[in-house]
Order: C-alpha cells, then sequence, then structure tokens
C-alpha cells in the first residue's frame, strides 16, 4: 500500500483545514499588522519604505503557502475518496 490509509489521509487534511490554514493565516496577520506598524512609526524614513516592500513580498509569500496548504488538503481528500472508490471495486 502507500504507507497511509484513507482514514489518515481524511486526518491529515482535517489538521490543514482546522489547525494550519487558521494559525498560519493568524500569524501571517500579526507579522503584517506589526510591520505596518513599524512602518507608519519610521514614517519619513527610508526604513519606513523598505518595510513596506518587505510587506508586499511578505503577502505574496503568504498567499503562496495558503494556496499550497489548500491544494496539499485537496489532494489529500481526492486521494482519500479515490482509495475508498478503488477498495469498493475490489
Amino acid at each position: 500500500m502507500f504507507g497511509s490509509t484513507p482514514v489518515e489521509k481524511r486526518n491529515a487534511a482535517n489538521t490543514i483545514e482546522t489547525d494550519l490554514e487558521p494559525n498560519t493565516k493568524k500569524a501571517a496577520d500579526g507579522a503584517r499588522e506589526n510591520t505596518n506598524a513599524a512602518a507608519r512609526t519610521l514614517n519619513g524614513w527610508e526604513t519606513a519604505f523598505g518595510l513596506k516592500k518587505v510587506t508586499e513580498t511578505w503577502d505574496q509569500h503568504v498567499q503562496m503557502l495558503m494556496g499550497r496548504l489548500t491544494a496539499e488538503k485537496t489532494s489529500l481528500r481526492g486521494a482519500s475518496g479515490l482509495f475508498v472508490q478503488n477498495a469498493a471495486w475490489d
């Protein structure tokens, strides 16, 4: 077999949905808020411009990570369903 059961795949997908996705979003939002606050504090300095640029890059990376988590979750659920369907044909 492939080393994990359909139940394990569903559990992994559920962990992504209930733990990783919300906690990643929460951490990302907190980092963005803190960086934006620092940029506001340093308004008029080159450092503020740099922090704004970092925030843009950060947001892009977070968006890619969230997309990856969603794709993994979807793949795990799809694979789990396929295993169940294939077992029904046996």
